[in-house]
């Protein structure tokens, strides 16, 4: 076992390192991946290693990064796009919303499209509106994309080589405030026997209530569970948002009769009202509450200086936990 400890940027890096070994058809494309290694640092020496060829600098062009990612695709290359950050890949929707996602069953089946697209996601920091949004919500109703989130190094190692090597359209977002967290990680990990890329896991066991969180959020909550003097908190890192893992998250409520959600994303129309109705849907006789829901507030990303007001934080989501037991 080659257990190192590694940034979530760094396990990234050896993850796609990994997958280019594996498969020369692996591709790497974006804005300034190539030189610069990405803002982030993500794709850092990547380029002087594999070539200019396999690890392709782009214009500032959303758009053409997928559509480009699309063509090579359909010709038997496996692209990962990053976008550089979360609010800028709105230019890129019409290619992936009404190409990528829907070419698969636009062709009966004949079609695969092998597409990994990198978007860094969510605040904490301290940047400005289209550099700290939360847009999952938009891909996860988008039927024929596959949407996954990791919130720690090890699940990044391991969930972008999955990702690589899934033939289906694969949105994987990127807890950009946890690109700096460390944890060891096992760069040999067999795919084969690792979690499979659509499960969620169980990130910390509880009896009371049941926490589902996703990327940056995984910790928040995991930080709230230890301070919270009174209540079991069981937090479950989701992982994937679109296939959910429906089972893990019912056997968690059922069990604990009590349910809250917490994302970085506004509340209203957020991912969290999706597993609310569909808890409510299947626990109804479980719960000895409403499942509450704890996210940002229905404005653009505030400036810098006022999101720690607006992300969620310890005191806000264990508010949550103990309004459950007020009903």
């Amino acid at each position: 076992m080659a257990a190192e400890t590694l940034t979530l940027a760094k396990a990234l890096n050896a993850g796609m390192r990994r997958a280019m070994e594996d498969d020369p058809k692996v591709l790497i494309m974006g804005e300034d991946v190539g030189r610069l290694g990405g803002v982030f640092r993500v794709t850092d020496g990547l380029q002087k290693d594999f070539g200019e060829e396999r690890v392709i600098d782009t214009p500032l062009a959303e758009s053409g990064i997928v559509g480009t990612a699309i063509g090579l695709a359909l010709r038997g290359y496996r692209p990962i796009c990053e976008i550089q950050f979360d609010g800028f890949v709105f230019p890129a929707a019409d290619q992936i919303i009404t190409q990528l996602a829907k070419m698969h069953l636009r062709s009966l089946g004949q079609v695969k499209l092998p597409v990994v697209i990198r978007i860094p996601c969510g605040g904490g920091i301290g940047a400005v509106e289209h550099h700290s949004e939360s847009p999952e919500a938009y891909f996860t109703h988008t039927a024929g994309l596959r949407v996954v989130v990791c919130s720690n190094p090890a699940d990044a190692y391991t969930m972008i080589r999955q990702a690589v090597a899934c033939d289906d359209p694969v949105i994987f977002f990127e807890p950009k405030r946890r690109y700096w967290d460390k944890t060891p990680v096992d760069t040999d990990a067999d795919l084969a026997a690792a979690t499979p890329m659509g499960s969620a896991v169980v990130a910390l066991p509880g009896t009371d209530v049941t926490v589902l969180a996703y990327g940056p959020s995984v910790k928040t909550c995991l930080q709230a569970a230890a301070a919270s003097e009174d209540r079991s908190l069981e937090v479950i890192d989701l992982r994937s948002l679109n296939p959910l893992d429906t089972p893990t998250v019912i056997e968690s409520v059922r069990k604990t009769g009590r349910c809250v959600v917490v994302h970085e994303a506004p509340v209203f129309s957020g991912y969290g009202a999706e597993l609310a109705a569909r808890i409510t849907e299947t626990c109804f006789y479980h719960l000895e509450a409403p499942v509450l829901r704890v996210g940002g507030f229905s404005t653009p990303y505030p400036p810098s200086r006022l999101e720690d007001h607006f992300l969620p934080d310890l005191d806000r989501i264990l508010h949550a936990v103990d309004q459950t037991f007020g009903w």
